[in-house]
């Protein structure tokens, strides 16, 4: 079954109104591949998505970061999946890296997350990955496995879910998965979805990579056959996100 590129901008914790406007504007104006071959989404911060939404191309859609766990109440500082819904955000990204190491969201906190934002009606970017000592330690599959697990139990319709393998250590380090690396966790990963979820989910499910992705490397890594797209960190802010989106045609042409 063919799966559909899947290119994902995460801007983190960057960005003023007119830098935003300027990234827009470049999105606006650059020519990618056609949405039966490349589904776009861009993750603004909280503050911008409106602005984003509101000035971004039809054919390029908007995540959030983040939301909370449960519906919305005396929770500060947090943003529920209700009021994604109301502003009509389709996306979320739950599980990043930064959010599991920093603010120590746990696998089981990740999939409650998860759990509720596909409960009410959002579209979920799951983020699984190792740290650099759990991978020289050998154990990348029973992390990420684990990391899945979590995810995959609250998971009743997958086409609602992308799931985002990105190694911690090539996170805004510069140091990138080698292409056979990244392809072996992917296999590995659609492997543990069709012994643990069914074959069908297996083949249909994208699963892309995160990690240092650039307009340099991009045609490389998508030329892996279970390399599904990509979620692309401090790239998204520039004019190279667009050879990126475009990667997108290695795959057609495959």
């Amino acid at each position: 079954m063919s799966r559909k590129f899947f290119v994902g901008g995460n801007w983190k914790c960057n960005g003023t109104t007119e830098e935003v406007k300027k990234i827009v504007n470049t999105l606006n104006e650059g020519q990618v591949p056609s949405q039966d071959v490349v589904e776009v989404v861009i993750s603004p911060p909280f503050v911008f998505l409106p602005l984003v939404k509101e000035s971004l191309r039809p054919d390029f859609h908007v995540a959030a970061q983040n939301c909370w766990v449960k519906k919305g109440g005396a929770f500060t500082g947090e943003v529920s999946a209700e009021m994604l819904v109301n502003l009509g955000i389709p996306w979320v990204v739950l599980g990043h890296s930064e959010r599991r190491l920093l603010l120590d969201e746990s696998n089981e906190f990740v999939g409650d997350k998860v759990a509720y934002a596909l409960s009410q009606g959002l579209k979920v970017i799951a983020c699984v990955g190792e740290t650099l000592e759990q991978r020289e330690a050998g154990s990348t599959m029973d992390v990420v496995a684990a990391q899945t697990k979590a995810i995959a139990k609250h998971v009743s319709n997958w086409n609602d879910v992308v799931l985002a393998y990105e190694p911690v250590w090539a996170i805004g380090t510069g140091k990138v998965a080698t292409p056979a690396q990244a392809q072996e966790v992917h296999s590995e990963l659609r492997k543990w979805l069709g012994k643990n979820v069914n074959p069908e989910v297996a083949t249909s499910t994208r699963i892309i990579y995160g990690g240092s992705v650039n307009g340099a490397n991009c045609k490389e890594l998508a030329a892996q056959p279970d390399v599904d797209g990509f979620l692309v960190g401090g790239a998204s802010l520039k004019p190279e996100f667009i050879d990126i989106i475009k990667s997108a045609e290695v795959k057609k042409n495959a």
